[in-house]
């Protein structure tokens, strides 16, 4: 699966999503953001025909590092996959990695509904998900949609762990400054981690397409966004 990275320059862990279950390639790609994108590589997403840019990550990590274009004309859309306001939350916001991935599809919801909704149009195509490094929103997210279109939870998993290859934490956890200018460590991912985001789904929602029917989604919508990202 390896085969799923694309250079394009000035964007970290940018893949093709698809080749999976029933999702084709070239329709959805998965990556960082895309704040220090450079001409070569917006006339890189230009040759891929990019139509979306969805932008799971928070509004200050936007406006700390905004995406740039470089003439692009593609829509962008803002869909953070985790709450702006911590107060109200009935849970306490995680505190490590393993805390993150059950945290993340409690809260998810409204976020993958936004994002299945846009995916289910065909003008959409093809789009990029992405979030600071494309790991861990990210990764819920195309895990979520790999799902619905049939793909196994070895498949999913596989793809997923493909970001420490394209992060480079394949070697090992490694320092970065977040958007508060706060140094953190970025560390591996595992499969303990993606397999508690899809046991949190299922124990409290069956399946995915329960969980979506939960967060807002029909039927209808589900079809209409196989229909739309199907081989």
């Amino acid at each position: 699966m390896t085969d799923a990275f694309i250079e394009i320059p000035g964007v970290r862990n940018f893949r093709d999503a698809g080749g999976i279950g029933a999702l084709r390639r070239g329709v959805l790609y998965r990556s960082g953001s895309l704040h220090t994108l450079t001409e070569e590589g917006a006339r890189k997403l230009k040759d891929l025909g990019l139509r979306t840019v969805i932008d799971l990550r928070s509004q200050e990590e936007l406006e700390v590092w905004p995406d740039q274009r470089h003439g692009l004309d593609h829509e962008s859309l803002h869909l953070p996959t985790l709450p702006a306001n911590r107060d109200d939350l009935d849970r306490p916001w995680p505190e490590d990695q393993a805390d993150l991935y059950t945290f993340m599809p409690a809260y998810a919801g409204p976020s993958l509904a936004a994002v299945v909704r846009r995916l289910a149009a065909p003008d959409a195509l093809p789009v990029v998900v992405h979030c600071a490094v494309g790991k861990d929103r990210t990764g819920l997210t195309i895990a979520v949609l790999q799902s619905l279109l049939g793909a196994s939870d070895a498949d999913i998993t596989a793809d997923f762990l493909l970001s420490n290859t394209g992060l480079g934490l394949d070697q090992g956890p490694t320092p970065y400054v977040d958007e508060t200018g706060t140094e953190r460590i970025s560390r591996p991912i595992n499969t303990d981690l993606i397999a508690s985001s899809l046991a949190w789904i299922r124990t409290h929602h069956g399946s995915v397409p329960d969980y979506l029917h939960a967060a807002g989604l029909t039927a209808a919508d589900l079809a209409a966004v196989r229909a739309n990202l199907s081989a």
